[in-house]
């Protein structure tokens, strides 16, 4: 199953996640599919070039978003 979620990047006490397409028996900061964007909890903006067609595309296929995700998304006003 393909999942939509984030992985950690950034340095100690400085994270920065990406969000990506992976498959959900992969490692957190593993291989992934598709990188889908970018969240940085100390920045201001905090999503950064998320791409929306690309995350629907992969939701038509059958992909799940992961709790956390969707919050944010949500938070941000994105529709999906």
């Amino acid at each position: 199953m393909v999942k939509i979620r984030m992985t950690r990047l950034g340095r100690k006490n400085l994270p920065i996640y990406s969000i990506v397409a992976t498959d959900s028996r992969s490692p957190r900061d593993g291989q992934f599919l598709e990188k889908l964007g970018q969240y940085n909890p100390k920045a201001p903006e905090t999503l950064k070039s998320v791409n929306v067609e690309g995350i629907k595309a992969w939701l038509s296929k059958g992909a799940q978003l992961s709790d956390t995700v969707r919050t944010l998304l949500k938070k941000n006003n994105i529709k999906l």
